[in-house]
C-alpha cells in the first residue's frame, strides 16, 4: 500500500470523525442508539435493585409478623392459666395467685411410622426424656409427649395412649380423657353424682401438670353409667391431619 493511498484513508477516517462530532444529523443516531442503551441498563439496574430490595423487605416483614405471631399464641396460652387462676381466685378468697409457666414453640420432624398420624416426632430444644409434657395447638389440646429411645415423640388425641385430666361441663365433673384409635375420645372415671350432659364442653383440669386449666378438649357427644362412675364419648376440637407446629407446655407453674 502506497503513501498515497494511506494519505487517502487517513483523511476519510479524520473527515468522518468529524461529522460525527460536529454534525447533529450522523450524531443522532449514535446517541439515540448509546442512549437506548444506556436507558435499558439503569432500567434493569433499577428494576433489579427495587425486585432485590421489595423481595427481601417483604421477607422481613413476614418474618417479623410469624415471630409476633408466636409470641402471641405463647402469651394466649399463658393469659389461659392467668384466666383460670383468676376465676378460682374470685370463688375462694383464700386462693394464691402464684404462675411461673414456661412454653414453647416446637417443630414437626415426621410421622414416627408411615400410616400413623396419631404419632410425630419432635424437634424440641432443651428436651428431658424424663418427663412427659402437654401438647397444645393454639388454645386446643392435641396431644401428649412421651421419651421414645430418648427423643420427643408426640402421641396426639386420638391415639390410645394420650391420657390427661380434664373436667366437664360448668359443674367440671373431673375425669381422664383418652384416646381411643379412632375418631373419637373417651373421658373415663366420672364420678356418677355429678350431673353432665351432652354438648358439655371438656377441658383441661390442670391437676396432671401436664396441661393448664381451661384449654379446651372437645365436647360430649353421649355418656353412660357404670359400677359408681360415668364415661363420656367426646368429640375433639383438634383434628389436623397435617401437623407442622404445636406449643409444648414445659412448665405449669
Amino acid at each position: 500500500m502506497n503513501k498515497g493511498l494511506l494519505s487517502f484513508l487517513f483523511i476519510l477516517i479524520v473527515l468522518f470523525l468529524s461529522a460525527i462530532y460536529y454534525s447533529n444529523t450522523i450524531q443522532a443516531p449514535f446517541i439515540s442508539s448509546l442512549n437506548y442503551i444506556k436507558s435499558s441498563y439503569h432500567n434493569a439496574v433499577e428494576y433489579t435493585a427495587d425486585t432485590f430490595y421489595t423481595h427481601f423487605a417483604q421477607a422481613t416483614h413476614i418474618k417479623e409478623l410469624e415471630e409476633k405471631l408466636q409470641q402471641y399464641e405463647n402469651n394466649h396460652l399463658v393469659m389461659q392459666q392467668l384466666a383460670s387462676e383468676l376465676n378460682d381466685l374470685f370463688h375462694e378468697n383464700t386462693s394464691v395467685l402464684n404462675t411461673n409457666p414456661s412454653v414453647e414453640l416446637v417443630r414437626t420432624i415426621s410421622y414416627q411410622k408411615f400410616g400413623d398420624l396419631n404419632r410425630i416426632w419432635l424437634e424440641i430444644n432443651d428436651y428431658n426424656a424424663s418427663k412427659i409434657y402437654g401438647l397444645a395447638y393454639k388454645e386446643l389440646v392435641a396431644g401428649i409427649v412421651i421419651s421414645e429411645k430418648e427423643k420427643p415423640l408426640g402421641i396426639l388425641n386420638r391415639d390410645v395412649m394420650s391420657t390427661y385430666a380434664v373436667t366437664i361441663g360448668p359443674s367440671e365433673a373431673p375425669g381422664i380423657a383418652q384416646g381411643t384409635n379412632k375418631d373419637n375420645l373417651i373421658v373415663k372415671f366420672i364420678p356418677s353424682w355429678i350431673d353432665i350432659k351432652a354438648g358439655d364442653e371438656v377441658k383441661t383440669s390442670g391437676l396432671d401438670k401436664l396441661f393448664f386449666k381451661g384449654l379446651k378438649v372437645g365436647r360430649v357427644l353421649s355418656f353412660t353409667k357404670s359400677q359408681g362412675y360415668q364415661s363420656a364419648v367426646i368429640e375433639p376440637y383438634y383434628r389436623a391431619n397435617n401437623p407442622n407446629y404445636f406449643h409444648i407446655i414445659k412448665e405449669v407453674k
